[in-house]
């Protein structure tokens, strides 16, 4: 079980490079038409190597209906939060507010999916959702206004749409070639807003300087096409409930590349979290013993 962790814990490490990204593009594109660049070149991507590879499309309502949420959640209502939160909100907290998801998806799966952790599972999340909570709230105090507070509710729009989108994805993860999956999310999720884009922005004032084309590259091969096909293909083998864990590493990331490029500063309380939700990622990762019993059913 440890090629399904390694390629979760990959896939964080690509997405926290997004909002970087983003907020550097953003500087020569409107925020949707932006995204809808992204979404429709990797859905291409994925879907180009689908076809080359033979890839069934979904047969039966179910697929389609689940692959339709999973678009709507991880693309659709997830990049409109992620592109608008990037204007309000610095990249290093953004990253770090996002990782509230494993969270909110944990609990998700337990509903809808019934996936059961053990008392430490749930020990990590907590000590994941402290650490993060310690992180965030020097810089919550620190960067003040409305256009802030705005900017955190992008974000939450992202996370709990993100959550959702990943039920869906486990739902079909061993159904559909994740290269089909992942791509015809990406087109069917990136529709809205590409109506939205063509409704309120102007599509041709992207201004193409190089800067601005290796940061829609980055986010839409490596950042989005390359993500998502791995990501589905790690929780066919692993629940989302210890998948989602590894979103944990964000903050990490997400503290180093907000001091290293944006001048976020990281205090004690910082590197407190840091440690908690080191351990948190641990505890909510480790496999079960045989005779260990699992969580009660209730809450």
């Amino acid at each position: 079980m440890a090629r399904p962790r390694l390629l979760a814990a990959f896939v964080m490490v690509l997405w926290a490079l997004c909002y970087p990204l983003i907020s550097l593009g953003l500087e020569d594109s409107p925020h949707l038409t932006f995204a809808t660049m992204r979404g429709l070149l990797a859905g291409v991507t994925l879907l180009t190597i689908a076809r080359l590879t033979g890839a069934r499309l979904p047969r039966s309502a179910a697929e389609w209906g689940w692959i339709t949420l999973a678009g709507l959640g991880m693309t659709g209502l997830g990049y409109f939060g992620m592109f608008h939160a990037a204007e309000f909100v610095a990249p290093g907290l953004a990253t770090v507010l996002e990782s509230l998801q494993p969270l909110i998806a944990g609990m998700l799966a337990y509903i809808i999916l019934k996936e059961r952790m053990n008392r430490i599972g749930w020990l990590g999340l907590a000590l994941g959702f402290l650490g993060v909570a310690l992180i965030t709230i020097p810089k919550l105090i620190d960067v003040g206004g409305g256009s802030t507070g705005l900017g955190l509710l992008f974000i939450a729009l992202a996370t709990t749409s993100v959550a959702v989108g990943n039920i869906a994805i486990k739902k079909i993860a061993n159904q559909i070639e994740p290269a089909m999956a992942m791509g015809l999310q990406l087109i069917i999720g990136i529709v809205p807003i590409a109506l939205i884009a063509l409704a309120t922005e102007n599509p041709l004032s992207v201004n193409w300087t190089p800067k601005f084309t290796l940061s829609l590259l980055g986010l839409a091969l490596p950042g989005t096409a390359l993500a998502f096909w791995l990501w589905q293909t790690a929780l066919q083998s692993i629940d989302v409930s210890k998948a989602v864990a590894f979103s944990f590493l964000i903050p990490l990331l997400g503290i180093s590349v907000g001091a290293l490029f944006f001048g976020e500063t990281i205090g004690i309380s910082t590197l407190v979290g840091v440690l908690l939700v080191s351990l948190g990622i641990y505890l909510a990762t480790q496999q079960p013993k045989a005779n260990e019993p699992i969580s009660p059913q209730k809450l």
